[in-house]
């Protein structure tokens, strides 16, 4: 526990709020129980308790990390000094970015930076969410029951948590872990939230299923551009900048609700793929930490040049949220998705689920990290 802060510490302006809402779910949290893989909380607050007559405000904040890859110990100490630093702010709920723990690129430490669904990053989102008095959540690598999904906790500071297993991985993401299956909802005692991970968050697929049933979007990305061996002036870094910062202001207007995105920032080293791991993949993550307001206007913001710290704002959550733009009927949502990026996103499905089933599971029962053989070679 932090020195000289009670489980019963509240900052100054909070209380009321705590309280409002620690009203609306006293019983329901005296008989729910988590345990390590348990995916919904075994009751919910009814939905008249939930929904009520007029809109709510919530003062939300969003983390940008400069994570070392794969290095969990590493990464967890930033985090907690930054989910501080927005506690001490004010913050009611946190979010940090994809996979905090580790990011992602194609590297063996990111196999070695998987961890039980109840470990480490867990137990530190349980502490700093009982200590802060504020929800938290973030996404890492988490093993549970011999699999491995990309796993969004939402925890409170009673304990109580909600998970999301992102969809679908990405590129390199699919050599370590595999999809999920829940719809993105989290129905909690702040209010009916969404998660969104990533490239969660540019599939029409993802609105679909949240829109009309949340109130506030909770997303968080690794999001990387071009190699440095691409040029500095390649045409497509231009456009995935464009699709990075354009996506969550088009999901607060496509889903009526405001949007609160953590992101990483900054150089990062990997290797190009199973086939040619000595190969390097040198790259940054482009950062774009954000908080809009349910029509889309950026309330706070933190570009990849500003390095790691917090974005913070006092935001609305809607009763009824009103969509202010369509879905669109296409798969992507972004109009100038390059096709050679979804060619690669749908070829790296059996590359990556073939590296999954002979190297990283293994891993999970061995420890050891076992030389891959592609197909074509066995």
């Amino acid at each position: 526990m932090k020195k000289g802060l009670s489980t019963n510490h509240r900052r100054p302006g909070l209380a009321a709020a705590t309280d409002l809402r620690r009203r609306r779910f006293t019983q329901w949290l005296a008989g729910s129980v988590l345990f390590a893989g348990q995916r919904v909380l075994t009751a919910a607050p009814r939905e008249e308790e939930r929904q009520g007559s007029a809109d709510e405000t919530l003062k939300v904040a969003a983390i940008q990390m400069v994570p070392k890859l794969g290095a969990v110990d590493e990464n967890l100490i930033q985090a907690e000094g930054l989910v501080r630093q927005a506690a001490a702010g004010g913050a009611q709920l946190i979010v940090l970015p994809e996979m905090f723990t580790s990011a992602a690129a194609f590297h063996e430490d990111m196999v070695k930076a998987i961890r039980p669904i109840d470990g480490a990053p867990a137990r530190l989102l349980k502490d700093l969410a009982r200590q802060e008095n504020a929800a938290v959540g973030g996404s890492f690598l988490a093993e549970d029951g011999g699999r491995v999904f990309n796993s969004f906790l939402l925890v409170m500071p009673d304990g109580a948590t909600w998970r999301h297993d992102k969809d679908f991985p990405t590129y390199w993401e699919t050599c370590y872990y595999e999809k999920g299956s829940d719809d993105g909802l989290l129905s909690t005692p702040l209010g009916r939230m969404g998660a969104a991970l990533c490239w969660e968050m540019v599939r029409s697929g993802t609105v679909r299923r949240l829109a009309g049933r949340i109130q506030l979007l909770l997303a968080g990305s690794t999001w990387w551009t071009l190699p440095e061996e691409a040029g500095p002036d390649h045409p497509l870094r231009a456009v995935n900048l464009a699709m990075l910062t354009e996506t969550p202001p088009r999901l607060a207007r496509m889903l009526g609700v405001p949007v609160v995105h953590a992101s990483h920032a900054g150089p990062f080293e990997g290797y190009d793929s199973p086939e040619l791991p000595d190969v390097p993949y040198r790259s940054t993550y482009l950062g774009e930490a954000m908080i809009t307001d349910a029509a889309g206007e950026v309330l706070a913001r933190r570009g990849r040049e500003d390095g790691a710290g917090v974005v913070a704002a006092e935001v609305r959550l809607p009763a009824r949220p009103l969509a202010s733009e369509d879905i669109p009927d296409s798969f992507w949502l972004p109009e100038q998705m390059p096709q050679e990026w979804i060619d690669s996103w749908h070829r790296w499905f059996a590359r990556g689920e073939d590296y999954y089933q002979t190297v990283t599971l293994p891993y999970l029962a061995t420890g050891e990290i076992d030389d891959y053989v592609p197909p074509y070679m066995r």
